[in-house]
């Protein structure tokens, strides 16, 4: 069985723990906003909660979003991701390789990779994933990547390569409302958002006035 790709929703909705936390809210409240405001793409980052409650948050958030038809990605961790039924995992350069994570999860899940280089992306696309992510676009203040801005050129050429292999990028960091529709002209199938949806403090209506743009 060929493993599954997919083309994420032009919004993928990241709720990161620890910066929902510094905003005020508890994520399973805020994974309700985001999906009220219409985002049926999230991934749900919690570096600092212990194993169990990491699987108690995923598993909440997952029937949660099982009713609005909404999908869940789980960052790093393939184990929480099998357990809580969400529909597949993230990973990084120094995360579990993408073939370790299908050997835990399956080929009908997906399965994200985060590049920054071209040399990444051009390792990435032999990869058995999903779909790619690149960045950070513009930078990021909410992740320290230790990598410069990649900026639109490279969004381009990222979105070359991985159209060549059928497989959609996703392009994160420093992106807001109102550059958002510029990465999607780029190449981008998706936009990854995380502070920008807490800016104005409604993420609700934050989410749907990205969904709305990106839909024009």
């Amino acid at each position: 069985m060929p493993f599954l790709k997919t083309t994420p929703d032009p919004l993928c909705a990241i709720l990161d723990v620890d910066i929902a936390a510094r905003a005020g809210w508890q994520p399973l409240d805020l994974a309700a906003a985001y999906l009220r405001g219409g985002a049926r793409f999230l991934q749900l980052r919690a570096k600092s909660m212990s194993g169990a409650e990491f699987l108690a948050t995923a598993s909440a958030i997952v029937q949660l979003a099982r009713r609005h038809r909404a999908r869940v990605i789980i960052n790093d961790r393939a184990d929480i991701a099998r357990l809580a039924g969400a529909d597949g995992v993230h990973v990084g350069q120094e995360d579990l390789a993408p073939a370790a994570v299908r050997a835990l999860i399956g080929d009908a899940a997906l399965v994200g990779l985060s590049t920054h280089t071209a040399e990444q992306v051009e390792r990435a696309v032999r990869e058995p994933v999903s779909y790619l992510a690149v960045g950070p676009v513009f930078g990021s203040a909410t992740k320290a990547t230790g990598y410069e801005p990649i900026g639109l050129e490279m969004v381009r050429e990222a979105a070359r390569r991985a159209t060549a292999r059928g497989l959609p990028l996703v392009a994160i960091g420093g992106i807001t409302l109102d550059t958002a529709a510029s990465v999607l002209d780029a190449g981008a199938s998706s936009v990854a958002i995380i502070s920008d949806l807490l800016s104005t403090g409604d993420p609700e209506a934050r989410v749907r006035a990205y969904v709305e743009r990106l839909s024009r």
